[in-house]
């Protein structure tokens, strides 16, 4: 895993913040305070990009409906393909909530 790299005291406070949020409105919040809009949207965008690639949409249809670059779809692709099933993880479990 690439963020093995980072991992230690700092990162593991942060992870434990982000677990003691209790809902939406603390995550809007915290979200607001920690990162810049643009950081909140790129990761936005990001697992939406993740949701669609999933779902069998192509780069075209993703580029248009998300505005993400190709580039960053192409890594979210090679994330899903080669990472650590982060994104599937995920959505698999938002699925499993709405149902």
């Amino acid at each position: 895993m690439q963020i093995d790299k980072l991992r230690g005291e700092q990162l593991d406070q942060l992870f434990d913040a982000i677990l003691s949020l209790k809902d939406k409105e603390e995550c809007y919040r915290f979200f607001d305070d920690i990162a810049t809009m643009s950081e909140v949207h790129a990761l936005s965008q990001r697992l939406q990009v993740a949701k669609m690639l999933t779902e069998g949409h192509t780069y075209n249809n993703i580029e248009k409906e998300t505005k993400a670059s190709t580039a960053t779809i192409s890594r979210v692709r090679r994330c899903i393909n080669y990472g650590s099933d982060g994104y599937e993880m995920v959505l698999e479990r938002l699925d499993t909530e709405k149902e």
